[in-house]
């Protein structure tokens, strides 16, 4: 991690991929080993762990990335490399509140709708099926990060569709895409798109998906327009979803109104996209085997 941070110091890298021909230099890596290939043979070992600590510089807040593939030191990471550290471990990182907060994301039991608790992080303790579970938690929680980065690029139209996608990949409409709908950019009323529960549309779940930037949270006002969008098309259900968040007013009021209207915030719909595999898939399945004792009796 440290020569990393030192290659997007002094402007030699951009990329994680300009660093690769400097950590090969550094670390005298051969031809065979800068070739050799992860269980997924998707990347090389010297790809997986530069971008690794490329992943773990930024949640620590030493590397920013304005673009998509493009990465920059901060100001944090220039005053701790003023530091003269000899090397960087998760423990050094763990000294700087971003990542001590990304670590305890795996360390506090959570569960979605659509998922198991996320374990802790791996230790000397740990079964190997408890460390494949925290293995799971780790990658799961950078895919997260990497959905919600590409959630904020695209339009709002395609967000829309996305929301949609992800609603009939859950079971709602019958899980037929056809039972789903967006409404017209403009004179929507407030209303995104629209899930028929029956064939005859006589059952419907009306959605808003606001992407917004983290910063920008989803106040009560904006739940309050919903719900008068609901009133006007006489709908009872609803489901409201954003990149970001929902302010605590927002999530009091909801509690107070009579229609069913669930919240969905940035962290929770990534979840739900990584368990019905919407925008993801997957590259490389492991099989746990044990004894068939049935074989043998």
């Amino acid at each position: 991690m440290l020569p990393v941070l030192k290659l997007f110091s002094n402007g030699a890298a951009k990329s994680v991929a300009d660093c690769l021909p400097h950590l090969r230099a550094e670390f005298s890596i051969s031809d065979e080993e800068a070739n050799q290939l992860i269980p997924s043979g998707r990347l090389t070992t010297l790809q997986s762990r530069a971008h690794w600590a490329r992943t773990y510089l930024s949640k620590a807040g030493l590397l920013r990335s304005p673009r998509r593939n493009v990465h920059e030191i901060t100001q944090l990471g220039h005053e701790f490399l003023a530091t003269n550290p000899d090397h960087i471990s998760n423990t050094i990182l763990s000294q700087f509140d971003d990542f001590a907060a990304w670590r305890a994301l795996s360390i506090t039991p959570r569960s979605t709708e659509a998922g198991s608790p996320i374990a802790p992080p791996i230790d000397d303790r740990q079964t190997p099926e408890d460390a494949i579970e925290a293995a799971t938690a780790i990658l799961n929680s950078t895919l997260s990060d990497d959905l919600l980065s590409l959630l904020l690029e695209v339009t709002p139209q395609r967000f829309e569709r996305i929301i949609l996608d992800l609603l009939s990949a859950m079971g709602y409409g019958g899980g037929r895409l056809d039972n789903a709908s967006m409404t017209p950019t403009a004179g929507d009323g407030g209303i995104d798109g629209i899930i028929n529960e029956d064939a005859l549309g006589l059952d419907a779940v009306y959605i808003q998906a606001k992407r917004y930037a983290p910063e920008n949270k989803v106040s009560r006002p904006d739940i309050q327009r919903f719900i008068g969008s609901l009133t006007g098309e006489g709908a009872t259900k609803g489901v409201f979803v954003t990149t970001s968040d929902f302010s605590r007013e927002a999530r009091d009021y909801i509690q107070r109104v009579q229609h069913r209207v669930v919240l969905i915030n940035g962290r929770k719909l990534t979840d739900l996209m990584i368990a019905y595999e919407v925008g993801v898939r997957a590259r490389q399945t492991y099989v746990l085997r044990s004894v068939d004792e049935d074989y043998f009796a």
